[in-house]
């Protein structure tokens, strides 16, 4: 058993790692407690059930990853090299996944959703509200494109909300796919979806 101080990271990094290559339906507390090298009394000791745990992660998991995006979503850097960079960061990502994994996973909270969302409400408004946050970055971005001429959109929001669905699809053919090339161009084609030539969005 791990020391009773790191327990719960462990269980939480466990259920990260399997449901995000394996889907919802495929973890179990065996397989958890396994990954983690904690034993079930530990597991229960923590968390009641295994949906408690799987809500714990997505907030570890978000707790994580927000201060990469606000680094790349700084207002301090120019609108279009917010995208830039962060575009660039997620296609390193996945080839570190395909590393580690031996796939591209593509994203943590779309893999929960869509294996947990039916059966678990609760699961899915909390990644509803992670993927939500995400939007909000990319809003800002456009907003301060747009305030600097750089860019010209009516619907704000609307096309946040596109381009992160956009994003999202993208990330998810990779994976199907298992092609890195799909997850290379991304940056391109968004700067393309926004209805930027190449050359201005580089």
């Amino acid at each position: 058993m791990g020391r009773v101080s790191d327990a719960r990271e462990r269980l939480i990094q466990a259920t990260i790692e399997l449901t995000w290559v394996d889907g919802y339906a495929a973890l179990t507390v065996d397989l958890i407690c396994d990954r983690a090298k904690v034993k079930k009394g530990s597991f229960y000791h923590f968390f009641p059930a295994k949906e408690d745990l799987v809500l714990a992660a997505l907030d570890a998991h978000w707790e994580n990853r927000r201060p990469t995006l606000d680094a790349h979503f700084s207002p301090s850097l120019p609108p279009l090299e917010r995208f830039k960079a962060y575009f660039e960061g997620i296609y390193q990502r996945q080839l570190e996944q395909k590393k580690r994994f031996g796939q591209y996973l593509g994203c943590f909270y779309s893999s929960v959703g869509i294996s947990a969302a039916r059966q678990h409400p609760e699961i899915a408004r909390k990644v509803q509200s992670i993927l939500a946050n995400y939007e909000n970055y990319y809003e800002s971005a456009l907003r301060d494109a747009a305030a600097k001429g750089l860019i010209k959109i009516d619907d704000i929001p609307g096309k946040a909300k596109a381009l992160f669905a956009f994003m999202e699809g993208v990330l998810s053919q990779a994976r199907i796919q298992d092609d890195p090339e799909i997850i290379r161009d991304l940056g391109r084609r968004a700067f393309e979806f926004l209805g930027l030539a190449t050359k201005k969005a580089a």
